[in-house]
């Protein structure tokens, strides 16, 4: 998938995956118990990223993202600082 955002530097434009909405145990849950997802998929990197790249499912600190909507389509710009891990 190809990103309406090029990214600047050293951020990386994400699209935040789906929470889960049922449990291990096959139980569902509404949407305001749904934990908020903290992995997403990086679409698209800066310049200056050296350590993920597009496809990577990463993990990320939430409170220090910017939320951008483009063509009805979310996404989350995240500093390379701030993505913990990438998810194997």
């Amino acid at each position: 998938m190809s990103s309406p955002l090029q990214p600047l530097a050293d951020y990386v434009v994400t699209q935040v995956e789906e929470a889960q909405n049922k449990t291990s145990s096959g139980l569902y849950l509404p949407d305001n118990a749904a934990e908020k997802p903290k992995t997403a998929k990086v679409i698209a990197v800066g310049k200056d990223v050296k350590q993920v790249k597009i496809n990577d499912r990463v993990v990320y600190k939430t409170y220090s993202t910017t939320e951008v909507k483009v063509d009805k389509q979310d996404y989350v710009l995240v500093k390379e600082e701030d993505i913990l891990a990438v998810v194997k």
